[in-house]
């Protein structure tokens, strides 16, 4: 029987171990990710945000509301304006006006339309100028570029463009060919032979001055008339004159206010934005760079408009994450460039890259889009297509946006489209010629590409759910596990990059985070992984060839230990020629630094899982030379002691009849295991228990009493302390699951094999400590390893069943 109860969780001493004691969640190594992903980001420290600074932007959107007010009460009264003077002076008193003030009205009123009209459609254009500059600097890139290449990588990148192009398989490409057949807004010549002085980019300059003028021409027109004050003389009899002067009065002064207000706001405008240099202010406390400019003048004049055009608080409602994701949407090269860039220091700054990736997250179109671009393959859409993988590598980074983004249809082949190793070849004529043609542009970085994708996938494998997805793509573990493709060339000299060392790294790190995947998710994935024909062999690599690159020989048997979970895959590593010679030599090999010590701790636990319950994998290990001596003198290294005896118990469990001959050295170990089951704790002594009960079953009583002499240790002592261990843990262990199990499995072998240790254990308690084992009993201990909190391996014989053994020998004796 058994029954739920609490638990004790002791801090381990020693290893941390991720199999042989259930794990909530598997320990990630997120230091270390977060350090390769600023060396390929660029950014430094944590993204999370420390301050609550204002917004930015929040700067020009007060501006463009204070600027709207001044527009809007112009405009206001300047209509008062144009009614008074149609309706009251032109209409009413058209005829009793003098000559001079009628042509006054009649130049104002023309003016002031000019303004009003040339006004209404200036941001309008002045949106279009803001390309000019986006222009220029794209242009004169290209003109460096080209500059730079030698002709044969200029011919190499026509025939790729023209090959891409009939192949009709990359959007940006059709979008850029698009582009090319239909005119740019700011090259357009409005008036046929007019010259620079009609093209759309100029026209905002020129309603800008025409404002201007005709303000201070209505200014000086309406001043003049308040100050002369000569409306005429109204005589005696001329009631319909003895309004005019009043009427007179009040229109030059509405006209003189709507003037000056507007010369008011352009003031202030001029002065914000000339002397205070409030775009430039923004766009540094942004982080934009150079390029930013555009993108805080589009910002700062799309809200102008909608201020202006709608209600004066409708800019207000605006931001700058809002404004990108719009950009990013757009069928426009540089608008989607705009967007890009804006999210992308964003997301990358401290200040604001939670709120960015919140707002981010919770947009699926905006998120849909990142994950298009990551399709676009041509040149021209590079830049675009690496912000949209840094950005993407953030939103993965929050675990609840990376759920969000491996949840959009195609997401996981999208990400797949950034590795690309250019080995392999299609059976497609059509995939052939155009991997070629990516192959041969030397200049486009696939590099920096492969490592977005592999860190995105990383953080993405976080999640269990998506790992099934990453384990269900298509060809995308094939991928993965071709990027740890490595040989002596690489890693035997200097030859190897550090992109290259880092591939390698990244590929080894996600193949270690699917393998370890728990439940049937992971089950799965450990076979298709194994089933890669390419995975056992490359890693076998870098246990050949890696000792100038400890860390990658660290991962590697890593997901060795991982596969071994699998009986399939166990024989597959075992079956693997020189596998299991690598990490028998590895295991052994004298520790110099920390880094070495970690490889050998691997390389024991990767040993330990092939020899469990595998008769064959048993056989390859003793069948290396002087393997149980090397095993028995590891036992009192404190570095090596707890794999060690492991990797002993297994081989004595499971060996098969063929090489038992071989085990025979293992007696040697007895004083050794005696002496830790008396003085250590913890896993230690968990292990030596263990090996402690598969040792005695191949020796004699004699080869027992002498181990006991040779340890200084009698048989009254043992027991007292295999009673000691059962009552300090009472209930079941997480971090020594099998203590109990072995403490009864030795206690039945040493009542077996002299029964005045019956007596002995009565003395110190055995039964009632054997009653109560029976009664907290749980699943936690009847499995040998765990994968997450999902136990694997079941014991063949309960621990319920092992207690009523032990109740049955003492009854008996």
């Amino acid at each position: 029987m058994s029954i739920i109860l609490p638990i004790i969780n002791q801090q381990p001493s020693g290893d941390i171990s991720t199999f042989f004691e259930p794990q909530g969640e598997l320990a990630r190594e997120r230091t270390e990710w977060k350090l390769e992903e600023q060396y390929i980001t660029g950014t430094s420290g944590s993204s999370t945000s420390t301050t609550t600074k204002l917004a930015p932007e929040k700067k020009l959107t007060l501006f463009a509301l204070r600027l709207a007010i001044l527009e809007k009460a112009a405009s206001g009264i300047g209509a008062l304006g144009f009614i008074w003077a149609t309706v009251v002076l032109l209409g009413g008193f058209a005829i009793t006006l003098e000559k001079k003030d009628f042509w006054f009205i009649t130049v104002i009123l023309l003016i002031e339309g000019t303004r009003i009209f040339s006004r209404s459609h200036e941001l309008e254009w002045q949106h279009q100028a803001t390309w000019s500059v986006t222009e220029a600097g794209r242009a004169s890139f290209r003109k460096l570029r080209s500059g730079s290449r030698s002709v044969l990588q200029a011919t190499k990148a026509f025939i790729s463009s023209v090959s891409i192009l009939r192949s009709g398989g990359i959007a940006g490409d059709v979008q850029r060919v698009s582009e090319h057949r239909t005119w740019r807004s700011p090259e357009v010549p409005l008036l046929p032979y007019a010259g620079w002085i009609f093209l759309s980019r100029n026209i905002s300059k020129i309603l800008y001055w025409l404002q201007l003028f005709s303000a201070s021409a209505c200014v000086v027109l309406s001043l003049m008339r308040l100050v002369q004050q000569d409306f005429g003389d109204v005589r005696a009899g001329e009631s319909d004159k003895k309004n005019r002067k009043s009427a007179l009065n009040i229109f030059y002064a509405l006209a003189f206010a709507e003037a000056l207000m507007f010369l008011m706001e352009k003031a202030y405008w001029e002065w914000k934005v000339s002397h205070c240099r409030i775009l430039e202010e923004v766009n540094k406390e942004c982080d934009l760079g150079a390029k930013g400019m555009i993108s805080i003048k589009r910002f700062f004049y799309d809200s102008y408009s909608r201020c202006v055009n709608g209600s004066i608080f409708d800019g207000l409602k605006m931001d700058l994450v809002t404004f990108a994701e719009e950009l990013l949407a757009s069928s426009s090269h540089d608008e989607q460039l705009i967007g890009a860039n804006i999210l992308l220091k964003f997301a990358t700054n401290l200040e604001f890259s939670d709120e960015t990736l919140r707002k981010l997250g919770t947009s699926t179109p905006a998120m849909e889009r990142l994950l298009e671009m990551l399709n676009w393959k041509s040149k021209e859409e590079e830049e675009l297509r690496r912000s949209a993988a840094v950005i993407t590598l953030k939103l993965a980074s929050k675990k609840q946006n990376a759920l969000r983004v491996a949840g959009i249809p195609g997401a996981m082949e999208s990400i797949s489209s950034l590795l690309y190793t250019g080995r392999g070849v299609s059976s497609k004529p059509d995939e052939i010629c155009h991997r070629c043609i990516i192959v041969n542009r030397s200049n486009y970085e696939f590099s920096v590409f492969n490592l977005y994708g592999l860190l995105i996938l990383k953080k993405l494998s976080r999640d269990h759910d998506n790992c099934g997805k990453i384990g269900n793509t298509r060809g995308l573990l094939a991928k993965i596990i071709d990027f740890s493709s490595t040989g002596e060339w690489l890693l035997g000299g200097n030859a190897a990059s550090e992109q290259q060392i880092r591939a390698v790294k990244s590929s080894l790190q996600v193949t270690k985070m699917l393998a370890s995947t728990t439940g049937n998710t992971g089950k799965n994935l450990r076979r298709e992984i194994a089933e890669i024909v390419f995975t056992v062999s490359n890693i076998r690599e870098i246990l050949q060839f890696g000792e100038k690159h400890l860390e990658l020989q660290k991962l590697g048997i890593e997901i060795l230990t991982s596969l071994a979970m699998d009986e399939l895959a166990k024989e597959k590593i075992g079956g693997t020629g020189g596998m299991i010679k690598e990490l028998v030599r590895l295991f052994f090999r004298p520790p110099t630094t920390g880094d070495h010590s970690a490889v050998s701790i691997e390389a024991g636990e990767a040993l330990t899982m092939l020899a469990l319950e595998n008769k064959m994998n048993c056989d390859r290990i003793l069948k290396e030379d002087y393997a149980v001596e090397r095993f028995v003198v590891a036992l009192s290294d404190p570095v090596l002691q707890i794999n060690s005896s492991r990797i002993l118990r297994n081989l004595c469990a499971y060996t098969s009849s063929v090489c038992y001959s071989r085990l025979r050295g293992v007696i040697a170990a007895i004083p050794s295991v005696l002496n830790c089951i008396m003085f250590e704790e913890m896993k230690l002594l968990e292990v030596s228990l263990g090996l402690a009960v598969q040792i005695f079953r191949i020796t004699s009583n004699e080869e027992y009493i002498q181990g006991l002499e040779t340890a200084e240790v009698d048989e009254t002592s043992v027991a007292g302390k295999m009673v000691a261990i059962l009552k300090k843990y009472d209930y079941p262990s997480i971090k020594v699951p099998r203590i109990r199990r072995f403490v009864v499995e030795l206690a039945i072998w040493m009542m077996k094999s002299n029964q005045k240790y019956i007596e002995i254990f009565k003395e110190f308690g055995m039964e009632k400590e054997l009653e109560g084992i029976a009664e907290t009993t749980t699943e936690l201990e009847c499995f040998n390893v765990f994968s997450g909190s999902v136990g694997l391996s079941r014991h063949c014989v309960s621990l319920y069943g092992l207690v009523d053994s032990a109740l049955e020998l003492m009854a008996e004796g």
